[in-house]
């Protein structure tokens, strides 16, 4: 036994001098004489580890695994043996089983220095993930289905693919338009101010991502910002009439009050609000806007409501 650890020393030493060569054949000879010693598994596994020999080092450190459950070894010793086959995993950029490892390993005995290497490789995966899921034909089989569901009124529809078009190409600026108009018909505002601004930052030319954060805006009754958008997209196509049409409601707009009384005289904006059911449904919009994300399911309710915020009659934050 003295021996072996005459051995395990010299090891050491030859490893702390990265001779890792002498170091194994120091600790093959340890192993020979204390072959339960599962210490001596690990600091061979740790060479192997510092040789780039992933395969060999998760091999060894699974022996002494095993053996040291076997003899019941103190739990830190195998937290140590698994937590070292997750950064061999890491080593490999095998972030999936670096997960599996650093969670064994914690299981046994939580070490902050694992914890912080089971999160960065969870991180990693989940973006190994992200770019492996991205693929631009799929993406447009997507963009194409959402505008089907668009062009029928069925707004959650079109976005859940628009949703699933922008994961399969993250970089593609019309795809946040396209949701951001989605939004906008289901009265969700903020979210299609944010889609309108993840466009621009990959677009800055794309004038629809302006026009649309412009609309967003005007609903959130911003009108200073809004204005600056509809300038923005102006700048890009000066002839451009629906950024024209937005620019000038936003310059109208110091006298709100006078605007909705102009509105009420309108015939179709009249029987919008004299319907019964409408009523309804304004009233509830105050209290309950669950049941309103309801209502908005009905392109025809969809459509009136647009209709009343278009005007000013009502507004949403």
């Amino acid at each position: 036994m003295q021996k072996a650890i005459e051995e395990k020393e010299k090891g050491n030493a030859a490893y702390a001098k990265r001779d890792f060569e002498t170091a194994l054949k120091h600790y093959d000879e340890a192993i020979k004489l204390d072959p339960s010693n599962i210490t001596l598994l690990t600091n061979k596994a740790a060479v192997y580890f510092e040789q780039a020999e992933w395969g060999k080092c998760v091999e060894l450190c699974e022996q002494a695994v095993e053996k040291g459950r076997e003899q019941r070894v103190d739990y830190k010793i195998i937290a140590k043996a698994l937590a070292r086959v997750g950064n061999a995993y890491m080593k490999q950029l095998d972030y999936e089983n670096a997960v599996k490892y650093f969670n064994k390993s914690l299981t046994e005995h939580r070490n902050p220095e694992v914890v912080a290497r089971k999160n960065e490789a969870e991180k990693l995966l989940k973006e190994k993930q992200r770019l492996e899921y991205i693929d631009p034909q799929k993406s447009l089989e997507e963009k194409e289905k959402g505008n089907e569901y668009f062009k029928n009124g069925d707004f959650p529809g079109a976005i859940k693919h628009y949703s699933e078009a922008i994961k399969r190409n993250p970089d593609d600026a019309k795809l946040y338009s396209n949701r951001a108009a989605c939004y906008t018909k289901l009265l969700e505002f903020q979210l299609a101010l944010k889609d309108c601004e993840e466009c621009i930052r990959l677009d800055p030319n794309f004038i629809k991502g302006h026009i649309r954060k412009g609309h967003a805006l005007m609903a959130l009754k911003d009108s200073a910002k809004a204005e600056s958008s509809f300038r923005k997209a102006l700048e890009l196509d000066p002839q451009n009439q629906e950024a024209k049409d937005g620019l000038l409601k936003c310059l109208k707009g110091s006298d709100p009050e006078a605007r909705r009384k102009r509105a009420l005289q309108d015939p179709e904006i009249q029987q919008i609000l004299s319907d019964p059911a409408m009523q309804m449904i304004l009233q509830q919009m105050q209290s309950n806007p669950e049941a309103l994300r309801e209502h908005l399911q009905n392109p025809d309710i969809a459509g009136k409501i647009q209709k009343l915020l278009e005007s000013e009659i009502i507004g949403i934050r």
